[in-house]
């Protein structure tokens, strides 16, 4: 497998984190990236909200603004925006390429500007925006043109396999956002309908790649070493974004690099899962405070859990924790069961 390429950065085996909403934080993100992941994304920004919240007078919060952050230990990191007016894609592509928002904390520049045509989420395809775009390809073709047109760095985009199940357009959709510019397309192979129900469908990454001339980025149900090497021979896609497989598994950027070089995985034991999920936990804290923050922990803690023996009961405690020493004694109890 070729090193994949975005822009002047070159990525020795081409492995991404996913940006997935409520999940992959800073805290999240830069686990990964220690992990083995050669890439990140960040949550998913509005871009008329954080437009907007440029032009509020005063000291109005800027809560929008924080999506966008960048720290050293996570980069190269591409911020990705959602919306669907050309205008406002381009403004805050803009703003968030030169670092000249309010409220930005740039440790490091953004890699890319990644724009969003995938999220299934209603409250997002309600309006226009997300995968919603899959069905107006002129529309997102108009974005990816405005925001290319905005900013001197790399430009991508992630899109899915289409919106509805009898209308997979992923390669025609492909054609047009690379004439409009995009310096790299992800597809992810379930369609809008299929949100995130089995199975991903690699055929439809590999019609997206022998469509266009960039590079193009396979990601759905890669959730092991094996599945990286299987989508990589289905499709002859250049690099591998993996989402949900992550969730408590933040090894599994390891595991693909042993699978790729051909050599044995040794996952971590229960100690070292249980210890990084504390850590995990206690940055989360750090950073948010314990009233956002451990509450955003738990979902964390619980797939960190996934597959131990007493699992289910740890489930239950963990979810009423109200302190991070809560949660240690939880998972003290947890690893004495699977010693």
């Amino acid at each position: 497998m070729a090193p994949l390429k975005i822009g002047t950065l070159c990525l020795p085996h081409g492995l991404l984190l996913a940006p997935m909403a409520g999940v992959a934080d800073t805290s999240f993100r830069e686990i990964c990236r220690a992990l083995g992941a050669e890439y990140t994304v960040s949550e998913m920004v509005s871009a008329k909200a954080l437009c907007f919240e440029q032009r509020a007078r005063g000291n109005a919060p800027v809560r929008t603004a924080a999506l966008a952050n960048i720290t050293q230990k996570e980069s190269p990191m591409a911020v990705q925006i959602f919306g669907r007016e050309p205008q406002y894609m381009a403004e805050a592509a803009r703003l968030i390429a030169e670092g000249s928002y309010r409220g930005a904390v740039q440790a490091a520049p953004p890699a890319a500007i990644d724009i969003n045509m995938g999220c299934p989420v209603p409250k997002v395809v309600s309006n226009g925006e997300g995968s919603a775009l899959m069905r107006e390809p002129e529309l997102a073709a108009d974005i990816v043109r405005a925001v290319k047109d905005a900013v001197k760095i790399p430009v991508t985009v992630k899109i899915r396999a289409g919106f509805s199940n009898d209308n997979k357009n992923a390669p025609e959709m492909a054609r047009m956002l690379e004439a409009a510019g995009a310096d790299l397309i992800c597809v992810h192979g379930r369609t809008r309908q299929q949100f995130y129900a089995p199975y991903s469908d690699n055929g439809i990454i590999a019609a997206v790649k022998r469509a266009v001339s960039i590079p193009v980025v396979g990601n759905g149900d890669l959730n092991s070493g094996a599945d990286a090497i299987r989508m990589l021979e289905e499709t002859d896609c250049d690099g591998l974004m993996i989402a949900r497989g992550a969730l408590g598994n933040p090894w599994l950027f390891a595991e693909v690099q042993a699978a790729l070089a051909g050599r044995e995985y040794e996952a971590p034991d229960v100690e070292t899962r249980l210890a990084q999920a504390l850590a995990h936990a206690a940055d989360m804290v750090e950073r948010k405070g314990a009233r956002v923050g451990l509450p955003e922990a738990r979902k964390h803690m619980v797939w960190y859990c996934k597959g131990l023996r007493g699992a289910a009961a740890a489930r239950g405690a963990l979810m009423q924790a109200e302190s991070l020493e809560g949660v240690r004694l939880v998972f003290d109890e947890l690893l004495a069961q699977n010693v």
